[in-house]
């Protein structure tokens, strides 16, 4: 009897990288990684965090290792990536998630403070991109690279110019690996979520008026979760993505269409 075709999502036995996931958005996507079956690294710079994440991806039961790790800094990167490969002999997924936003007029805003944001936002995918990518194309057998972006990337920001420019570059960086790593089988693209409820976005949500202002916007009629990201997590780390390439799929219950 011929064996039944295996389902294209199915991360059984893969090995996925998630930076910053071990809180909001990221826990979003290593969750839903975890749930089809894949083993997690998490890497992130807050020790304690991390721990409590893996702690409740172990219940899904693939293994889940956390790894401390500063994006933006390469030798960082470079342990964080020979860690895991020690742990697990492959990277199959990377998730180029870290990241962070500040208020910011651009007419005072510092240089410094331009290259502080860009460093881990656009910077560190540069950097997980390249060590990831060196493995996949030398092991060979296909990989996955993903970034998360940012409706910023589309709209103006009047106090983020940075963190826009960052996003806005992130999926610059996609299409130029995705085109450079075609021939090695490995997919690229990005992810750009829209309001989703995270720490970050915790006084955003707080403010009555401003959250109201935003669900009236999101045909939805609610703010995002991060579970909401899950779904598409599974599909750009599986075989079902295998020609899906240099795209940016947007997560946003409709908001930028409305």
């Amino acid at each position: 009897m011929s064996q039944p075709p295996k389902n294209p999502f199915d991360l059984t036995g893969k090995t996925a990288v998630v930076t910053g996931g071990n809180r909001g958005i990221g826990l979003g996507l290593a969750q839903g990684l975890a749930r089809a079956g894949a083993n997690i690294s998490l890497w992130a710079r807050d020790a304690a965090s991390s721990t409590a994440a893996a702690e409740s991806l172990a219940q899904y039961g693939g293994e889940t290792q956390t790894v401390r790790c500063d994006v933006s800094a390469p030798d960082q990167v470079e342990a964080a990536t020979l860690q895991t490969l020690e742990r697990f002999g492959r990277i199959d997924a990377g998730f180029a998630n870290a990241g962070f936003g500040e208020a910011a007029d651009p007419l005072k805003l510092e240089l410094d403070d331009f290259h502080r944001v860009l460093a881990t936002n656009l910077d560190g995918v540069f950097l997980c991109f390249q060590a990831w990518g060196r493995h996949m194309a030398k092991r060979e057998g296909g990989g996955k690279l993903i970034a998360i972006s940012s409706i910023s990337a589309l709209f103006g920001t009047p106090l983020q110019p940075h963190y826009a420019a960052s996003k806005g570059g992130v999926e610059a960086l996609v299409r130029a690996y995705a085109t450079r790593l075609a021939r090695y089988d490995v997919q690229v693209n990005a992810v750009q979520p829209g309001w989703i409820v995270t720490d970050a976005t915790a006084p955003a949500v707080a403010n009555e008026r401003f959250s109201e202002t935003v669900v009236r916007r999101i045909p939805a009629r609610r703010w995002g979760e991060p579970e909401d990201l899950e779904g598409i997590a599974v599909y750009l780390a599986s075989e079902a993505s295998r020609y899906h390439t240099g795209d940016t799929l947007r997560i946003d219950g409709g908001y930028t269409i409305f």
